[in-house]
């Protein structure tokens, strides 16, 4: 299987097989590589790269899973950095965006798999987040979240989200994902739900109308074909469905958690898992490079290797910083904005469903240096 042979097929708009998956992975010529990626990227999205105006809130990092992964979770209150934000705490982070001036479209809302928390306090969290700012979009829990709160309260998968979204939840996240295959699941995290628990939950959601995103964390101990594997995965889920709107690559981070003797993927890692998915996802809209993850400046390069989003302002991420990113907290649109520009590449704006919200002269305009980068 050569790039040749697989540049063909992408011409010809034939999906991509397991071999030829495989193959992208181990093509020596990364820049060849993301030329073909950025081929279909520019056939879909031109020379655009999206962001929004978003703000993350991780209402407590109390998890029961305690996945060898995870530098975010605690097990019990006593712990050092447990915490759970009571319902007003979490609602200030949003009046406080507001009150700077710095009002945002999206809320980000994922956190542990607490076991003391009421059903109720999701869904007056979602509540009164709406009642704050009711055209905003609330993207919120994970479908590990989901598939505990089924288990917690007896409650089917879809009645937990009929009720959320009764409260306001607008998409679903694509986290907890991680590998789908069982071998490294069992490793890296061993009491969250399977693979097939994770696709039903957003099966069950496309049924109900939402979009949600998906994702992949590679760079513990995963195989090039387990990553195969799983992207293939989720692209039969799309075409059965078609509720997947952004897939996001999610690099792993090794410090202050049990897999800490692992190495974080390189900046060639990065690109290439970044160009192979556009590659072979070619049911799924959007790949985003995740600037958290990835660093801005491999973030702003995968622009060209097969990523046309940037994701948005984010503001106050925990799970990723307490993992080892020197990423900044967060990012003004004027700072994402140049950011794109420098990359060569046109800023737009949009929502959480990809509707334009601003482009052009609308746009603020980008100041030289990001905080904190040289």
């Amino acid at each position: 299987m050569t790039l040749a042979s697989i540049s063909e097929k992408v011409s010809a708009g034939i999906p991509l097989s397991f071999d030829d998956g495989v193959a992208l992975f181990r093509e020596p010529d990364l820049l060849k590589l993301g030329a073909l990626a950025n081929q279909v990227r520019e056939q879909r999205h031109g020379d655009r790269t999206t962001f929004n105006r978003n703000l993350h809130i991780n209402p407590s990092n109390l998890c029961v899973a305690g996945c060898p992964l995870c530098s975010f979770s605690r097990r019990s209150p006593e712990q050092p950095g447990a915490y759970t934000l009571s319902l007003s705490q979490a609602w200030d982070k949003l009046k406080a965006r507001f009150a700077a001036g710095d009002p945002v479209t999206e809320v980000h809302v994922v956190g542990g798999l607490n076991d003391s928390l009421p059903f109720d306090y999701y869904v007056e969290l979602l509540a009164g987040l709406k009642r704050l700012q009711p055209a905003l979009h609330i993207k919120a829990f994970s479908a590990v979240e989901i598939f505990h709160l089924h288990k917690l309260f007896h409650l089917e998968v879809r009645e937990v989200l009929r009720r959320l979204v009764a409260a306001g939840l607008g998409s679903l996240p694509g986290g907890g994902a991680e590998i789908f295959a069982p071998r490294v699941r069992q490793r890296i995290c061993p009491n969250k739900c399977n693979a097939e628990e994770w696709l039903d939950v957003h099966r069950t959601a496309h049924e109900l109308g939402l979009r949600s995103n998906c994702t992949m964390l590679y760079g513990t101990i995963e195989t090039i074909e387990e990553r195969v594997q799983h992207l293939l995965r989720l692209r039969a889920l799309q075409d059965e469905t078609g509720g997947f709107q952004t897939f996001i690559p999610l690099a792993f981070h090794p410090d202050n958690n049990a897999l800490s003797q692992l190495p974080a993927p390189t900046a060639v890692d990065d690109l290439r898992v970044c160009a192979v998915s556009r590659l072979l996802l070619h049911n799924i809209p959007h790949i985003k490079a995740y600037w958290v993850s990835l660093g801005i400046k491999t973030a702003q390069t995968a622009q060209w290797f097969g990523a046309d989003d940037l994701d948005g302002t984010v503001q106050e991420e925990k799970i990723y910083h307490l993992a080892g990113s020197e990423a900044p907290q967060s990012l003004t649109p004027a700072e994402i904005v140049h950011l794109i520009r420098a990359a060569g590449r046109t800023p737009v704006e949009r929502d959480t469903l990809y509707n334009v919200v601003a482009q052009g002269q609308a746009l603020p305009a980008g100041p030289s240096p990001v905080r904190g980068q040289p």
